[in-house]
């Protein structure tokens, strides 16, 4: 396994838009932590971000990686680029040739997906940490490491959605027409089609059960938005009689299905390869 993660990354690491892309993508993340800084000081209003409770624990655990998990699309365009480069540059075959599986290929790739994904979670753990520490009114031991299940979400949401990327790349071979059809399968099947169809054939529970179970969305599931649990929105939604508040949890169940998704992409991508004639 060492050896195909190494191969992928000597690949990476010859690969300067890729180079550029996963630089930019930790800068961004990094970036949550120039948030803080943002103060308005001027007579009557006084507002500093930092007093708004954003870095408190345990919400900052969901806010941040509500937050890193909108510039998954870096890392994608680098997985789905780096496919498609192995098509175009003609090194999948080469590799073939000195002796790589195609089950070793798909094997390096995931490995690269889950690699990304580790880093990516201890990147934003450790930046949400140091934030928290530094501006949370909460650092009891027992308040800063609860609520640790959104990283669990985090992770499984990029294994999901790296890995459809994956497949993806693998089945249209163009990188730019790949991350085409990605918004379309959001855009239109996913949520115009499916959401569509649904409602007119099912009642609302049905419908909102299919719709759960489909990659994109149980991806997002994972993750609820953290905005509503904001004081000012709470504040806002009590004027106005309305109710913000949502199932923020992590649920097994959603962690069940992407995880199923992951299978059938990885095992996609490799039936695809196993049948195409390189």
């Amino acid at each position: 396994m060492i050896r195909l993660l190494h191969i992928e990354f000597i690949k990476l690491w010859n690969n300067r838009a890729s180079k550029v892309l996963i630089f930019s993508y930790f800068i961004l993340i990094l970036g949550m932590a120039l948030i803080s800084m943002i103060k308005i000081d001027r007579p009557p209003i006084v507002f500093n971000i930092a007093d708004q409770g954003i870095f408190n624990f345990p919400y900052i655990w969901h806010m941040n990686t509500w937050i890193a998990s909108w510039l998954k699309l870096f890392f994608a365009i680098v997985i789905v680029s780096m496919t498609a480069n192995e098509y175009s540059n003609k090194t999948i075959k080469q590799n073939l040739i000195d002796g790589l599986s195609k089950k070793e290929f798909i094997l390096s790739k995931f490995l690269m997906v889950v690699s990304f994904s580790i880093l990516s979670t201890i990147f934003v753990f450790l930046v949400s940490l140091v934030l928290g520490l530094l501006y949370s009114d909460f650092n009891e031991i027992s308040i800063i490491f609860s609520d640790l299940q959104y990283f669990l979400g985090y992770f499984v949401k990029l294994i999901g959605f790296f890995s459809m990327c994956l497949f993806l790349g693998i089945l249209v071979k163009r990188s730019a027409f790949a991350l085409g059809f990605l918004i379309l399968w959001w855009a239109v099947f996913e949520n115009l089609i499916i959401r569509f169809t649904s409602w007119k054939l099912f009642d609302k529970e049905a419908s909102d059960t299919i719709i759960s179970i489909l990659p994109l969305e149980a991806m997002s599931n994972l993750i609820i938005e953290p905005i509503s649990k904001f004081k000012a929105v709470k504040s806002i939604s009590s004027q106005l009689g309305t109710d913000f508040s949502r199932d923020y949890e992590v649920h097994w169940y959603t962690v069940i299905i992407v995880l199923i998704w992951t299978a059938i992409f990885m095992y996609s991508s490799y039936a695809l390869l196993k049948k195409r004639d390189l």
